[in-house]
């Protein structure tokens, strides 16, 4: 939109798909993010340019197995066609094997790397973003945190190109980008405590991504109702960059089981108690990071509205203080 180019987005996040039908342009663009739920039943919808940042561990209360879950996932790539473009994480080798079902679609595939140089696409050389060989932009001058938002601008500057945006106007639309909500949000700081709303990581691997984009001092709060995920994996970051993870909803006892002696762990039961435990402890200069690893449905409607009721709770702090 910044470049110019009608476009509506929606799909798994805001506007269902459907609802966008009566609103389409022949000269605009549909951007969607779909679920592996809305993907497995797909027969004639078909992606122009479809990406696929990542995939790890999600919905394994429905899909049973990783394997059926990627299944699901590599859907998208399955309908698409000649002229079409499939945008994949060269360091992700999920992403790697969707090649193949691209390339049998006839897409042409492109990739993008925040570790090495590929071509075609988008890498991190250094501290500059390079795209199809050229200087985009230096990845200091992206406006979020996380080397996962370094990923996702490659990714989405290549999706950007091939809908015939200019470089110039992909950087600049990058630099004025801001965090969308619930998406490692910064909330408001209290007491010199700073507040990040991230309730949208309702996965291990996107938890990961958020305690990555901290160097340390954190309380973390985690639970909800689990998806039939291992939160082992959480064990190392914990331990090196938090005070403690406080402990919310149905699924406390399953974490606490797999995050025991690692870090140390608070059963708080609810999001209200959660905060004000950490709040009472910690110090200037920490953070406390919503980011729970599960799904919201045990104690929230949705994750927006569990992230909505952090940002009120937060509010409340504030206003005592």
């Amino acid at each position: 939109m910044a470049a110019g180019l009608p476009a509506q987005v929606g799909g798994n996040i805001g506007k269902p798909a459907a609802a966008m039908v009566d609103s389409s342009r022949a000269d605009g663009w549909n951007v969607l993010e779909l679920s592996s739920f809305q993907l497995e039943t797909i027969c004639t919808f078909r992606a122009h340019i479809a990406l696929a940042l990542n995939v790890t561990q999600n919905h394994l209360d429905r899909h049973h197995s990783f394997e059926n879950y990627a299944a699901a996932k590599a859907r998208l790539f399955e309908t698409q066609r000649a002229g079409d473009f499939a945008v994949l994480n060269a360091e992700d080798p999920v992403c790697v094997s969707y090649a193949a079902g691209a390339a049998a679609a006839a897409a042409a595939v492109e990739w993008f790397s925040s570790a090495r140089n590929v071509s075609p696409g988008a890498s991190l050389s250094g501290e500059n973003l390079v795209l199809d060989g050229e200087f985009l932009m230096p990845a200091g001058e992206i406006p979020i945190r996380g080397r996962h938002n370094v990923e996702n601008v490659l990714a989405a500057s290549i999706a950007a190109a091939r809908a015939g945006v200019a470089p110039k106007a992909i950087a600049a639309a990058v630099r004025t980008f801001q965090a969308v909500e619930h998406r490692l949000e910064f909330v408001r700081q209290v007491g010199g405590v700073d507040f990040y709303n991230d309730s949208k990581a309702t996965s291990v691997d996107a938890t990961l991504k958020a305690l990555s984009a901290f160097a340390g001092g954190l309380w973390v709060i985690l639970g909800g109702k689990d998806k039939g995920l291992d939160y082992a994996a959480l064990r190392e970051p914990l331990a090196a960059r938090a005070h403690a993870a406080l402990l919310i909803g149905a699924a406390t006892g399953k974490i606490a089981d797999q995050l025991r002696g690692a870090v140390s762990l608070v059963d708080s039961g609810t999001l209200d108690a959660a905060v004000a435990y950490a709040y009472q402890r910690a110090r200037p200069g920490d953070t406390v990071l919503l980011a729970p690893a599960c799904a919201s449905f045990d104690q929230f409607r949705s994750f927006e509205h569990r992230g909505e009721v952090f940002k009120q709770i937060v509010g409340r702090l504030e206003a005592k203080s």
